[in-house]
């Protein structure tokens, strides 16, 4: 081949548009658990730099590798580096809490005239579905897919009076990532009799990278006019109240931590921080839309999330207080790291006006939402 036949190779083999590699999935082991018990740890890879680990624990997202906006991927969930620290001290790290996510005011609701009582576990309330929850225990591996999306599915079955809870309850949860660095989790759930429901996701997130530090600069945008007021014990008190001239408004995106420390709205106070449910929509929505974009300023991350539910719970860290040690081995601190939880609204059992939280035999309970993650360029 001639020198200038090989330059003009050259210059068509870079001016084509690069191919992505295609997406793939593993499965190893994890970890054992204290009474012997092997966890499972699926891996789902994309083309585009994302990486996914999902535990069979708790059905949990262990880690989310993300480019940031030099292309340099980093994880951006927290959590702890082995098993010793989930089993010494839960933190929903990841997790996938259920029966009933959030809290159920003094572990009791009503269901077609019959009173039913499940574990307190937060103050004088159940919270996240009681002592064992969806998030301590194993959850079946029963699919994983390689692919331009890979995936995994894991099922847990929870037999009638689990927790306190009424009829048996199948449950999946599935991952999916995409080639447009899109992760998809979805929950569904049948019973075989009625039973309330109510399973979100509680990964906490820190857009800069886990273990690098604050978030309280990271730019929050939720798309409520109104959220729950809530007492002293973090259940709602019934009223809607709208986030017009309050700390409460992030329809406009704003600094995690501008108005956090306000100390005259008594529901910062309250929960230490944010620690609310922002009303979104009613009911749930038809589709998936965006209810919540979180920026890093120091990244330049951009995380969209899209849910097709009523409430979204948004928690600021509050309570990490300095005691955990997570993967990078640095400590995590008050206002580390952000939740995100799309959801019915906390207490639905017991507050007829936010709706209904039943599952009726022949029905199946559906949650899915989206994390879209792009980058913003640096000024």
């Amino acid at each position: 081949m001639s020198k200038r036949h090989a330059a003009l190779a050259v210059a068509i083999f870079l001016a084509l548009p690069a191919v992505a590699l295609a997406g793939d999935a593993n499965e190893a082991s994890f970890g054992v658990t204290p009474d012997g018990h092997d966890v499972r740890v699926i891996t789902l890879r994309n083309g585009h730099g994302m990486t996914a680990r999902v535990l069979n624990l708790g059905a949990a997202l262990y880690a989310l590798e993300v480019p940031d906006r030099e292309g340099t991927p980093g994880d951006i969930v927290l959590g702890y580096p082995d098993l010793a620290g989930t089993f010494a001290k839960p933190q929903y790290f990841g997790d996938t809490v259920g029966r009933y996510a959030n809290r159920i005011a003094k572990g009791t609701f009503t269901l077609d005239g019959k009173t039913y009582r499940v574990p307190v576990n937060d103050g004088p309330n159940s919270l996240h579905g009681g002592t064992t929850g969806f998030d301590k225990v194993l959850w079946t591996v029963t699919r994983v897919q390689s692919g331009d999306r890979p995936s995994v599915t894991l099922t847990y079955v929870s037999p009638d009076g689990d927790q306190g809870y009424p009829g048996k309850l199948t449950a999946t949860a599935t991952y999916t990532l995409d080639d447009r660095n899109e992760l998809t989790i979805a929950y569904t759930a049948t019973t075989d009799a009625p039973t309330i429901v109510n399973i979100t996701n509680h990964t906490y997130w820190n857009l800069a990278g886990e273990g690098s530090g604050s978030v309280m600069d990271q730019q929050l945008m939720i798309a409520g006019d109104a959220y729950l007021p809530t007492d002293a014990t973090a259940i709602p008190t019934g009223e809607v109240r709208a986030v017009t001239g309050t700390d409460f408004d992030f329809r406009k995106a704003k600094p995690i931590g501008r108005d956090i420390r306000d100390a005259r709205d008594q529901q910062l106070v309250f929960g230490r921080g944010y620690d609310h449910n922002w009303v979104i929509s009613r009911q749930t929505a038809r589709a998936p839309r965006e209810v919540a974009r979180v920026t890093d300023p120091k990244s330049g991350r951009v995380l969209s999330l899209w849910s097709n539910q009523p409430g979204l719970q948004f928690y600021s860290g509050n309570f990490l207080d300095g005691t955990t040690s997570g993967k990078s081995h640095r400590i995590y601190r008050q206002g580390d790291a952000f939740a995100l939880e799309p959801q019915r609204f906390p207490d639905t059992p017991n507050q007829p006006a936010f709706g209904s939280a039943r599952l009726m035999p022949g029905e199946t309970y559906r949650n899915e939402m989206t994390y879209r993650f792009s980058v913003m360029k640096a000024h």
